[in-house]
């Protein structure tokens, strides 16, 4: 069969090729693809649930240490910036535990309270209009706000985080740059500000994550800066650009299946198997890649050492070998293991607070713009990699004064 080449953002231009992935899991579950717009060599696409998740729990097999993404970066590169979601064990499992608590359910749990309150503010401020942009007004704002609180960021900045992970993530799109240069001035930025918090932090620490990273020892010497930077850059951009598309496509599926949406809303305790849906039909990351550390097999194709192996995550979570009627948008579907926040060591760290954070947000909203309808074109993010929404524009019944 005809292969897309899935490292060009143009094969996404109508979302994402759902038809194409359900011909690769029937007909070549593991696909190899020659080349790539990049001009490196080519990559393997794996399509089918079982194969994902077996390769994501072999990172001695299939290493994360070599780049994330189908782009061959140079390895001195990648060695420089350290960053905890291109680490294999065992330096993966110590760097990851120096944040892994403040992610926890109960360290979650705590932080419920605040978060609702933000939402009704945030909803606040939109509701009196009857029409909004869904992405930048609402959606985009909590996780801002809450990523925010948690690294320790001034509530007046985090815009510029917003900005710069625009920027990060947007690489491929023309409103964000579509240039490497625009990409570079960004992280250089978003770090130089990452530095200038650091120092102030040492100053006067507080009960925060940069706080937190600036007296952790790993081994028993303190983190660089470039470690510490990389860090702060997985946790600003992770921690606001999945949600935040995380609720956009929450709210767009709702819409989309309207007889779905009023059955939330008449039982609004089907609200948690129905993020486990929006997160089975529709995840903010496509998906990550692999490197083969020695010659392998999946499925008798001979994987070759320093192949490029990617794990796409839409396509496991419509494997009609695990999911019953897969392409259906089914808020009670139960069991509901799906991979959008990956699988094995890398399991999404923040996978906790994103669940609460879409779940306190549709509480809120359920209740308080039940007749929300769209109002407009809905924009997509120009990727191969992230599944985004750039806008919404929405309606709704004014809330009186």
């Amino acid at each position: 069969m005809q292969l897309l080449d899935v490292s060009n953002p143009d094969s996404f231009e109508n979302g994402f090729p759902h038809d194409f992935f359900r011909a690769l899991r029937r007909e070549q579950p593991v696909a190899w693809h020659e080349g790539d717009r990049f001009g490196g060599p080519g990559y393997w696409i794996l399509s089918r649930y079982d194969d994902i998740r077996a390769v994501s729990k072999n990172p001695r097999t299939f290493a994360s240490g070599h780049g994330n993404q189908i782009e061959q970066r140079p390895q001195a590169e990648l060695d420089t910036m350290r960053s905890m979601i291109a680490m294999d064990p065992p330096d993966h499992p110590r760097y990851r535990k120096l944040v892994s608590g403040g992610f926890t359910p109960s360290a979650t749990a705590r932080l419920e309270s605040k978060t609702r309150e933000r939402v009704r503010t945030i909803l606040d401020s939109v509701a009196p209009k009857g029409e909004c942009d869904f992405v930048t007004d609402v959606a985009a704002e909590l996780p801002l706000q809450v990523i925010a609180d948690l690294l320790g960021v001034p509530q007046d900045d985090r815009h510029k985080v917003f900005d710069w992970s625009n920027k990060l993530l947007g690489s491929e799109d023309p409103e964000y740059g579509n240039d490497m240069a625009a990409t570079m001035a960004a992280g250089l930025e978003m770090m130089q500000y990452a530095y200038k918090l650091s120092q102030e932090k040492i100053a006067a620490p507080g009960d925060d994550l940069v706080s937190r990273l600036m007296t952790s020892e790993v081994d028993g010497e303190k983190i660089g800066m470039l470690e510490y930077g990389s860090f702060f850059l997985l946790l600003a951009i992770a921690g606001n650009e999945t949600t935040r598309n995380l609720i956009s496509h929450g709210l767009l599926l709702l819409l989309e299946h309207p007889e779905q949406y009023e059955r939330l809303r008449q039982d609004p305790s089907l609200l948690p198997s129905a993020i486990e849906e929006m997160l089975r039909y529709r995840p903010p990351v496509m998906y990550f890649r692999r490197t083969a550390t020695e010659d392998t097999e999946i499925r008798g194709m001979a994987i070759r050492e320093g192949d490029k192996v990617t794990l796409w995550y839409p396509s496991a979570n419509r494997d009609e070998d695990v999911f019953e009627d897969p392409d259906r948008f089914d808020i009670t579907r139960h069991p509901n293991e799906h991979v959008a926040f990956g699988h094995g060591q890398h399991f999404c760290l923040g996978a906790h607070l994103a669940r609460m954070e879409i779940r306190v947000m549709f509480e809120e909203l359920l209740s308080r713009l039940p007749d929300i309808e769209r109002a407009g074109e809905v924009r997509w993010l120009r990727s191969h990699f992230i599944d985004g929404i750039k806008s919404i524009p929405v309606r709704f019944t004014p809330e009186a004064g």
